[in-house]
């Protein structure tokens, strides 16, 4: 029986109703999705800190990133916006060593439509 869910993961949702992360997570493979989903569980199921090793901290930014590190270098940048849920901004493939600009402003341009539609 699964345990009782703790903490929620939400999609970030566009005004129309779109969820990037969501249809991003739906064109992976079923092994790439279940990498992705297994941390979501373990956060679900446990706390921020269990993530630990599959994150790391955008320097100077409120960003995270959840890496899913192996054949394919999949990362979903989110932000911690309760006690008990983080918000999951952009998911994408990692193709080079650093981090794409382009990523980083996509992230950063949705937690600022995040924020003026749900923080106003």
């Amino acid at each position: 029986m699964p345990s009782e869910l703790r903490n929620k993961v939400v999609y970030y949702t566009t005004t129309n109703g779109d969820k990037p992360v969501k249809d991003f997570i739906d064109s992976l493979t079923d092994t790439q999705k279940a990498k992705i989903f297994n941390v979501f569980r373990l956060y679900q199921e446990s706390s921020l800190m269990s993530l630990v090793p599959h994150t790391k901290h955008l320097t100077g930014t409120p960003l995270w990133e959840i890496r899913i590190i192996g054949k394919d270098s999949l990362r979903i940048f989110y932000v911690s916006k309760t006690k008990n849920s983080i918000l999951a901004l952009h998911g994408f493939v990692k193709k080079r060593p650093k981090t794409p600009t382009k990523e980083i402003r996509i992230v950063l341009e949705r937690l600022k439509r995040w924020n003026t539609t749900y923080i106003a």
